[in-house]
């Protein structure tokens, strides 16, 4: 299994987060690797998000889990590896919450396509969070 996790602090609430994720044609806005996206239903387990990065092939996730105001997960079944991206939002104390990606790369070709695929996927993290911190706090 390959994994990568980013973290980031902010003053915006969990709610303003959950808002700007559940946006799914919004999310042009603070992800610069997005070209295109859709959602082919509500923002719940079972939609799928298909995502364009600028100059490359649609990429289609599955929501898998969904908790409003806490969590949701998404995944690429790629048959003999799975990506599975778990987007969190915890509430610390004093106005203080806690936003987590964190990305596993699993499966039987885990270990050959996970070092060279996972950085792709999570190498603007913390450039794509940063972006949603600025929009969530009103910057």
């Amino acid at each position: 299994m390959w994994e990568y996790e980013h973290t980031a602090e902010t003053v915006a609430s969990p709610e303003a987060v959950w808002r700007l994720w559940a946006d799914v044609p919004g999310w042009g806005a603070w992800n610069a690797e997005i070209e295109k996206v859709e959602i082919d239903g509500p923002f719940a387990v079972g939609s799928r998000i298909t995502m364009t990065p600028p100059g490359d092939e649609p990429v289609v996730l599955e929501i898998v889990e969904v908790e409003e105001n806490a969590l949701f997960v998404d995944q690429m079944d790629a048959g003999d590896f799975t990506v599975t991206t778990v987007h969190r939002v915890e509430p610390l104390g004093n106005g203080r919450t806690r936003i987590v990606y964190r990305t596993e790369i699993d499966g039987p070709a885990a270990d050959q396509v996970g070092p060279e695929l996972g950085p792709a996927i999570t190498g603007d993290f913390p450039d794509t969070v940063a972006a949603l911190v600025r929009l969530a706090e009103g910057r």
